[in-house]
């Protein structure tokens, strides 16, 4: 069994989850951290045993033994940063946003396939068990033919200008951040939806992002898909996928939820089906998981997170952007 060598660029919050993470792989390990901080490098490579730590996010694609990179930076940076990666021929777990816009996600995926190295976007929704067992039964005809998404993310936070949320120059605001969700949510189950058939609102905070964002997708045969995103208010946290014969519910918080409800329309009645998939840890060793398979496989991308799929969702938010008046 080969054992990966994970790098890390960005030791932040997010980077600190995926960590610990790792840790559950008998077939992984953190190897390198880069940081704009050497002491900040150190401190995180110590606490999760990395042999290496660098000061400067671009010294990493030097590092000895390095296998795949798992950028957590903030969003404005992962388009230099992937590519730096792609250039250096080192495998790429990109967090979500992927990249700021769609101009940025071309160049990263025509580096990607140009340098012939793997790339993913860090989508780790697609991967959680509950969240793709509910996927199964909507393609297995569970809830018969889907008609509806509805599902939402918010929490409250106090404003502060100083906070990466708040800033427009590091990709603030609700859309890009928490957004993305219900939006990925929408594309897994209709695909992308025609600029034309997108409608969107938002309320701005006084730096200029959305504090709180509306948006509707509109698809062919009747079908629509409802998001809500805020840094206004701590929300349900919950998705709906209605059938013609069912219905779906992904319990709080549903983009990483261990339980599902299955209902379905009986003559003037309804049957509900709990389903529990309970995991260890936080959630970050499946999508950790996949890369390595795909690595093991020689693949360029995922089967599960496909980079047309990424390209897809960076256009989508960027046409619910241009509705609502959000420019970085």
């Amino acid at each position: 069994m080969k054992i990966y060598n994970w790098g890390i660029i960005g030791p932040g919050r997010i980077a600190r989850k995926f960590a610990e993470d790792l840790q559950r792989l008998p077939n992984a390990r953190l190897h390198a951290v880069a940081s704009t901080s050497i002491d900040r490098a150190r401190a995180f490579a110590a606490e999760f045993g990395a042999n290496y730590s660098y000061g400067r996010y671009d010294d990493i694609v030097h590092c000895p033994g390095l296998d795949v990179v798992y950028i957590a930076t903030p969003h404005v940076l992962h388009c230099e940063n992937t590519l730096l990666c792609l250039e250096h021929g080192i495998p790429v777990l990109c967090e979500k946003p992927f990249a700021m816009n769609t101009a940025e996600a071309r160049l990263m995926v025509n580096a990607a396939r140009k340098n012939r190295t793997f790339l993913m976007e860090a989508l780790w929704t697609r991967f959680i068990p509950a969240v793709a067992h509910a996927f199964d039964l909507v393609e297995n005809g569970e809830i018969g033919e889907l008609h509806t998404v509805k599902s939402d993310f918010g929490y409250s936070m106090p404003f502060d200008p100083a906070s990466r949320v708040f800033n427009k120059a590091l990709g603030g605001g609700s859309l890009l951040d928490i957004g993305i969700y219900p939006a990925l949510l929408s594309l897994f189950l209709f695909g992308k939806p025609a600029a034309e058939d997108i409608q969107a609102a938002a309320t701005f905070t006084p730096t200029d992002v959305d504090e709180s964002c509306v948006f509707t997708f509109q698809y062919p045969g009747n079908r629509l898909a409802i998001n809500h995103s805020t840094i206004a208010a701590n929300t349900p946290v919950e998705a709906w996928l209605h059938g013609r014969e069912g219905s779906i519910y992904l319990h709080p918080r549903w983009h990483h939820t261990q339980k599902l409800t299955l209902s379905r329309y009986e003559f003037r009645q309804e049957t509900k089906r709990d389903i529990e998939m309970p995991y260890e840890g936080r959630g970050y060793s499946f999508e950790a998981e996949h890369v390595m398979q795909c690595l093991d496989n020689e693949l360029l991308e995922s089967d599960k997170v496909p980079l047309y799929f990424t390209l897809d969702l960076v256009e989508t938010l960027d046409a619910v952007r241009e509705k609502v008046g959000l420019v970085y």
